[in-house]
């Protein structure tokens, strides 16, 4: 029993050395400064974006059929309604879906991404694919509208590609390219 004990625990912390270092190894495109462990703030770390929309049951229905998200939780709060959704093969990242309550705006929606740089604060989240090309495909067989096209931008060495979900949040495909 104590021998099997010892095994999972040794299991799981080499699970959660493997976790960290792989994380470390994410291809970034770019020379990365060193890690500052000794920082006061180390403990930052991206966790998730709030998102919101006026209807939680058809944001729920957009992001699960034609992102392929998974819904991790889902709970009440004042008169909204929430939940983390985290894409189909990661739970690093997360989107907040905030539905309902009182004084949204309608959302903005653009056919070109030049407009859409018009306004202050937050202008999109950036999601990293292998192929900015068949995400873009897939995406278009779902019914997704693309914003503008897709286009090479060589100071971050990255293919690029927007869309937007109904009500207006800005989504960007990014896809390192080595040349």
């Amino acid at each position: 029993m104590k021998t099997n004990i010892k095994i999972g625990i040794i299991m799981l912390a080499l699970s959660v050395i493997t976790t960290a270092v792989n994380a470390q190894k994410h291809d970034t495109g770019f020379k990365m400064p060193a890690l500052n462990p000794k920082s006061p703030l180390a403990e930052l770390s991206g966790n998730h974006v709030g998102i919101r929309v006026p209807d939680y049951a058809a944001a729920i229905k957009w992001y699960t059929e034609k992102l392929d998200f998974r819904v991790i939780h889902e709970w009440p709060y004042a008169d909204e309604k929430l939940a983390y959704l985290a894409p189909a093969n990661t739970n690093a990242f997360w989107i907040e879906i905030l539905a309902g309550g009182k004084g949204l705006k309608e959302p903005v929606i653009y056919s070109d991404l030049g407009a859409s740089l018009n306004e202050a604060g937050y202008h999109h989240i950036c999601m990293d694919v292998n192929s900015v090309d068949k995400t873009v495909a897939e995406l278009k067989k779902r019914g997704v509208t693309i914003v503008g096209k897709t286009f090479y931008l060589p100071a971050i060495s990255r293919k690029l590609a927007f869309f937007q979900d109904p009500w207006g949040n800005m989504i960007e495909l990014a896809e390192v390219v080595k040349k």
